[in-house]
């Protein structure tokens, strides 16, 4: 169950992080109330994987995998660009993510 918490504390990080853009400043209403919500539901989330999973693998893969969604999104929806340099970055931290699992036993 702590990686399904995992899972949904993540889909919350992605979303603070370009919530945290749309808001310009928090100068926005919506994308600011979207954004604290966001945040908020990471954090409790991310709190129930902790119960079980170690902090170190636990706050590692969801910072990780949010970086890799929320730049994979951010090219989406802000036309960001994806260049080489980035793609190698995202493979590390793949990597390293699953090498985290693997050293937890999961």
């Amino acid at each position: 169950m702590e990686w399904i918490y995992l899972a949904v504390a993540i889909v919350f990080e992605i979303g603070f992080a370009l919530g945290t853009n749309a808001t310009k400043g928090f100068t926005r209403l919506w994308p600011s109330v979207f954004t604290l919500v966001s945040a908020a539901g990471g954090i409790f989330f991310l709190s129930l994987a902790l119960k079980t999973l170690d902090v170190g693998v636990g706050y590692t893969v969801w910072t990780g995998i949010g970086s890799i969604g929320t730049v994979i999104l951010g090219a989406l929806i802000y036309k960001e660009k994806i260049t080489p340099v980035k793609v190698v970055s995202f493979a590390s931290i793949v990597g390293g993510v699953v090498l985290l699992r693997v050293a937890a036993g999961v």
